[in-house]
């Protein structure tokens, strides 16, 4: 029989095992959600990306919203370390796709880019340990000796801001994002946001640091396995993007998979590229899910897959100058049954104990009438779930007015 090549799937199938694959379309916990589900979400994502800004809430947390409802997030800071209390720590911080929690099983399967770091770290931090190697000790000795501790133990003095930066680091700090991103420290805790560091056999667990070192093709096949396990269907750039595998590398551990059974080759209706499809996969007829979706959530990190996907075009305007912004400042597309049907601007005023929609905006195609009640819905829940009393709609973008009625 002649061969007929990949297996065809419809956009709409593939959506649908899209979302599946990433949690979504399963009821929201009825009862408290616990630890155990929380780990188990993390580990099927295989990752939650971490970012700095808090106009609404810090990213990491959204995630497990979105997809199992209101829950007590001193559970996570308890498994991630963050905070001053107690630490119960199932995940440990590295720079897995950026700055990211991840499962401490995965965390072994990074010790190839820590060895890397000359090819794989960006900027001044490559470049410290080769310039100032005798900072780098004496940041190492100092950990050693008085960790964790954070970048302003080192003292250092912030340097005024440089136009262009992003970061405005002091050189100890950029040693100790040398060493972290080496893994010779690691992220012992987060307080108020901040690092505080320590040698990383003070704070990865003896099990953990005991596994053996795989080799780079091991490690990286399984963190492919992971992200097709994580994405249900995707091309190879989403895949290796997943865990920021250089390019080269994810071409040629996917077609390990695909030569292996591992993952299997598909046409995606309306994909130039090739697209793969992890074979366990669940394949439902519908998906009926309701979420506001940070804008660093692993469904629509990778902005080319989210336009295949749902034909929606998202940046971030974070750093963009507000008289240029289309949408907003912290803009969240809201997810309603399998398709992005909205997005709203969101601001958590805490002082006035107020969710502040600043902009609301329909997508081409949906229907207002019943995208605001359900988007309307959703807010409330998130507000209350910020400890947040009210939501307050600013009559900005197409749909605010009709937002502003449903929420009353």
């Amino acid at each position: 029989m002649a061969d007929r090549g990949p297996i065809r799937v419809s956009l709409a199938s593939a959506r649908r095992i899209a979302l599946a694959a990433q949690g979504f379309g399963r009821p929201r916990a009825g009862k408290p959600v616990s630890s155990r589900q929380i780990e188990a979400l993390v580990k099927r994502l295989g990752i939650l990306q971490i970012d700095s800004v808090n106009v609404f809430s810090r990213s990491h947390y959204m995630p497990i919203f979105s997809r199992l409802g209101p829950y007590d997030r001193g559970l996570l800071d308890r498994m991630a370390g963050h905070g001053t209390g107690r630490i119960d720590r199932r995940l440990i911080e590295y720079w897995a796709h950026e700055a990211s929690l991840i499962p401490l099983e995965l965390h072994p399967l990074m010790r190839w880019r820590m060895a890397d770091i000359d090819r794989e770290a960006w900027g001044s931090i490559g470049r410290i340990n080769r310039e100032q190697p005798e900072l780098v000790e004496r940041i190492r000795a100092l950990v050693a000796s008085n960790g964790p501790i954070r970048a302003r133990d080192t003292g250092a003095v912030r340097p005024p801001p440089t136009p262009g930066e992003m970061w405005n680091w002091h050189p100890e700090k950029v040693a100790l994002e040398y060493l972290f991103f080496s893994g010779q420290v690691a992220a012992a805790r987060r307080v108020n946001f901040e690092r505080h560091y320590d040698l990383a056999e003070r704070v990865v667990p003896a099990a953990v640091a005991a596994t053996p070192t795989p080799t780079v093709q091991d490690a990286q096949r399984q963190l492919v396995r992971v992200a097709a396990q994580a994405l249900g269907i995707a091309t190879e750039p989403d895949l290796g993007d997943y865990f920021r595998l250089p390019r080269a590398d994810s071409k040629a551990r996917v077609a390990e998979l695909v030569g292996a059974g591992e993952l299997l080759a598909v046409r995606v209706e309306g994909w130039d590229a090739p697209a793969y499809v992890w074979p366990a996969a669940r394949r439902p007829r519908a998906v009926n899910a309701r979420a506001l979706l940070t804008p660093f959530d692993s469904l629509i990190w990778f902005r080319p897959r989210t336009e295949r996907l749902f034909g929606f075009r998202y940046r971030i305007e974070i750093y963009t100058p507000a008289a240029k912004r289309v949408h907003g400042y912290y803009v969240l597309p809201f997810l309603l049954g399998e398709q992005l049907v909205a997005r709203v601007d969101l601001k958590s005023d805490r002082q006035n104990g107020v969710l502040l929609v600043q902009g609301a905006f329909i997508e081409p195609g949906a229907d207002p009438t019943l995208v605001a009640p359900e988007l309307a819905a959703e807010l409330a829940l998130t507000a209350d779930w910020l400890g947040l009393g009210r939501v307050v709609v600013v009559n900005r973008g197409d749909l605010a007015a009709q937002l502003a009625t449903a929420v009353g």
